[in-house]
This record gives structure tokens, C-alpha cells and sequence, in this order.
């Protein structure tokens, strides 16, 4: 037994083995299709962000913001990070050859000298050129780190795209938010107008005793209402302002900008494929994965540390007891110095070790899966969206119009006093509350396009630039 597990020692060695286990893509826990009402082209391709968001000013947004948001910042110099991190373990597998030179003076006194009783100064000079403590990787540990330290760098890369993908739709979000709080806020001082000429009317009548108290109280009731609702509408619009400027990087352009409403906004066609295509597209996705490969090649280098390591240094040089004489002939020196370690007993701390990369794996396992079913549930969400919100949308304005034909009917009857006040109140609350929530429900629906198109992958395509040298 101890013959065959050395020769298999020895074989692994000559033949610089990786004990990576092979890595096969987890399946996705997800079904292979969307709802049957929802399937589409299976080729489906997604627009890119400036193909998508059409509208001019949006766009110019969005760029500022790629330009000059610190998350993405953050993001960008987290990936140069990283490739650096690889470069480093990259290197280990190589030797590092260094040059010294180096002088050494000592006085030896004449009660420890051997060869008289005079005191003597002995010199010796140095110039060397070798390697030291280089570690040759028989069982592949060192490529198993280089590895790891790879898929890290690629999962860097994806969240850098993650953060700009989000940061992208977070902008679009933002800008349609502050332009749904304006209409809303010029619905309310369109509301609060009319409700101060209504309040000056009742006034008016009650001073020359046509109307009632209760009447002039209700007038007032509404008024200070409406007054209410401007203040947390102008409050708010303010907010939404801040918030986005934040996502431009601090750039306060936004107020010199104008925007078209609600209603005339529109993006490019979203076609929608097969769930299989998140796997390819979703940066979260394949960020979860390369962490999962990063983890993968963690456990080969946890394997190869039961195995000896062996280190080779050597080196080679001039030694001389005169600095003239350095480098004459026959001063040559050198110093060959290859050591093995061979672990015996470490009190279960390899063990432990390998375990440990192992359970790291079974995390980032579930995590991928967790990514993809994740991704999954947003699209499901961004297709129901599209659908109902748009029948909740046709729905809003046939109760504007409703409202509207109300109020005009309340209206007209109160001014010939067929009805009192109480009905011409109801029908201008009516119409506000059902055109405040026309642009809540547009804002939302525009917004659920903008979710579908981060959930789908944000028109992402696959970089195929090569690998950090």
C-alpha cells in the first residue's frame, strides 16, 4: 500500500497533476420556458441602453452618470484590483531571480586567533545572481490559486456590469419619478386654483347670506387639503431631484433639463426569449458563476497541500577576500539548496481546510442557483406587468374622462342651484384623485419596462477580450 501510494505520488509529480475537480455547470432550478400566454422569439436580442431609452435627453443623463457615479467608480477600481490580485499569484509560479552584492569587515582579537597571537582584519566580498525558495508546483497548487484568483477577477468584471446595468435603469427610473412628482405637482396647483375660486364664490354667497356655514366650512376643508398636497408635492419633487443628481455623480444639470410627459414617452420593442438566455446575459448571473469556478479551483489547491512541496534554491557568484579580486578567475562560487516538506501531522488543519473549500463551493452553488431563480422571478413579474398595467392604464382613462363629464355635470348643476356644494366637491375630489393616479399608474408602468429590461440583461453582450497577462 505505502509502495503504490508513493508511486502514485511520484507519478502526479512528473506529470504536474491538477487536482481541481472538474467543474460542470449547475443545472437551473428553473422551469424552460416562460408562461405559454408569454413565450416568444427564442433568438430574442436585446437593444442596447442607447437603443432602448430613445429619448434624447435621458440619454445625455445616462451618460453623465457614466461618467461620473462613484458606485461605478468604485466598481471600475475593484476590477483593476483584482488584476492585480491575479498578477501576483500569477507570478508564484514563476522563479524570482534577484542580485546581491554584499561586504563583510571583522577584527578577530589575537587570544582567538589560531594562527598566532596578532590580532587580524579579514575581508570577504560577494556579488551573487540567484533564486531563492522557488517553489516547484508538482501538484499544481500554486495553478489552482492563479485559478482562483482568475474567476475572481472575471466576477469582478460582471459586477462592475451589474453596478452599470443598475445604475443605467436606476437613472431611467429616477429622471420618469421626478417627472411624474412635477405633473403631480401641477395637478395639485391646478386644483388648489380651483378650489380658492371655488372657496372666493362661496364667500362671496355666504357674505350676502345665499350660502351656508357648512358650505363656506367644506370650501375651506378642500382648499386646506389641497394646500396640504402641494406642500408634500413640492416637498417631494425636491427629494426626487436630489436622488437623481446623487445617481449623475452630484451634478446638478438636471434643473436646466426638460422632459416630455409621461404620456409620450417610449422605449424600443423588449422581445423576451427562453430563461436559458439569463444565463448568458444577467452579469449577476455570471458573476455567481465565476465566484462558483473561483471556488471550484480553491479545492485543488486545498487537496494539493496534503502533498509534499518542494522549493529549490540556488545560487551562483563570486567570492573573494580582496574587492580587486572579485571576479578573477577561480573566485567563482555557487550554492545549490532544494528542500522538501512533507506534512505528518498538522492536528486535522489540511483536513479541515479541504472541508472548508468544499462547503465553500456547496455556498456558491446555492447562490448561483439562488441568482437564477432570482432572475427568473423578475422576468415572470416584468411580463405580468406589461400586460395588466396596461389594462389598468386604458382603465384610468376611461375614469378620467368619466370624472371629467361628472365634474362638468356637478358643475354646471350647482351653478343653477339644482344640487348643493357637497356633489360639486365630491366630483372635483373624484377627478383629482383619478388623474393623480393616471400618472402614478403611468410612472409605474413605464417603470416596470425599465425592471423588465435590467431583469432580461440590459441588451448585454459577452466581452471577449482576453485574459489579464
Amino acid at each position: 500500500m505505502k509502495h503504490t501510494a508513493l508511486a502514485a505520488a511520484l507519478l502526479a509529480a512528473l506529470t504536474g497533476c491538477s487536482l481541481v475537480p472538474n467543474y460542470q455547470q449547475p443545472a437551473a432550478p428553473v422551469a424552460e420556458q416562460w408562461d405559454a400566454q408569454q413565450a416568444q422569439n427564442a433568438q430574442a436580442t436585446l437593444p442596447a441602453w442607447r437603443d432602448f431609452f430613445q429619448d434624447p435627453t435621458l440619454q445625455a443623463l445616462i451618460e453623465t452618470a457614466l461618467k461620473n457615479n462613484r458606485d461605478l467608480r468604485i466598481a471600475a477600481l475593484n476590477v483593476d484590483a483584482f488584476r492585480a490580485q491575479y498578477r501576483i499569484q500569477r507570478s508564484a509560479r514563476f522563479p524570482s531571480i534577484d542580485a546581491s552584492g554584499g561586504a563583510n569587515r571583522q577584527r578577530i582579537p589575537g587570544n582567538m586567533n589560531p594562527a598566532g597571537n596578532d590580532a587580524t582584519i579579514n575581508s570577504q566580498y560577494s556579488a551573487n545572481l540567484g533564486i531563492t525558495a522557488w517553489e516547484l508546483d508538482f501538484f499544481n497548487r500554486l495553478g489552482s490559486l492563479r485559478d482562483q484568483a482568475l474567476e475572481t477577477y472575471f466576477a469582478s468584471e460582471q459586477a462592475q456590469r451589474s453596478t452599470q446595468l443598475s445604475l443605467i435603469t436606476a437613472v431611467a427610473t429616477a429622471w420618469l419619478n421626478l417627472q411624474a412628482d412635477q405633473e403631480t405637482l401641477s395637478l395639485v396647483r391646478e386644483t388648489l386654483a380651483t378650489y380658492e375660486d371655488s372657496l372666493a364664490l362661496v364667500e362671496r354667497s355666504y357674505d350676502v347670506g345665499v350660502a351656508t356655514s357648512l358650505e363656506l366650512q367644506q370650501a375651506r376643508t378642500s382648499v386646506n387639503g389641497a394646500r396640504i398636497s402641494l406642500a408634500q408635492f413640492e416637498r417631494q419633487s425636491v427629494q426626487s431631484r436630489n436622488a437623481l443628481n446623487l445617481l449623475l455623480g452630484g451634478t446638478p444639470t438636471v434643473d436646466t433639463m426638460t422632459a416630455a410627459p409621461l404620456a409620450q414617452f417610449e422605449f424600443a420593442q423588449l422581445p423576451v426569449g427562453l430563461p436559458a438566455d439569463l444565463l448568458q446575459r444577467r452579469p449577476d448571473i455570471l458573476q455567481a458563476e465565476y465566484q462558483l469556478k473561483a471556488a471550484n479551483a480553491n479545492i485543488g489547491a486545498a487537496r494539493a497541500a496534503f502533498f509534499p512541496s518542494i522549493t529549490l534554491t540556488a545560487t551562483a557568484g563570486s567570492l573573494s577576500p580582496d574587492l580587486s579580486g572579485l571576479f578573477d578567475g577561480g573566485s567563482g562560487s555557487w550554492l545549490f539548496k532544494p528542500s522538501i516538506n512533507i506534512p505528518i501531522f498538522n492536528a486535522g488543519r489540511l483536513r479541515a481546510n479541504l472541508d472548508y473549500s468544499e462547503i465553500q463551493k456547496d455556498i456558491h452553488v446555492a447562490r448561483y442557483e439562488k441568482a437564477i431563480q432570482t432572475a427568473f422571478q423578475e422576468v415572470a413579474d416584468g411580463l405580468i406587468e406589461r400586460t395588466t398595467y396596461q389594462q389598468q392604464l386604458t382603465a384610468y382613462d376611461a375614469l378620467v374622462q368619466s370624472s371629467e363629464a361628472y365634474y362638468a355635470i356637478a358643475d354646471r348643476r350647482y351653478g343653477e342651484g339644482i344640487d348643493n356644494q357637497l356633489t360639486l366637491l365630491d366630483a372635483q375630489r373624484l377627478l383629482f384623485d383619478a388623474k393623480q393616479k393616471r400618472i402614478s399608474t403611468q410612472f409605474a408602468q413605464l417603470a416596470s419596462e425599465i425592471n423588465l429590461y435590467k431583469a432580461l440583461g440590459g441588451g448585454y453582450q459577452e466581452d471577449n477580450s482576453p485574459a489579464p497577462k
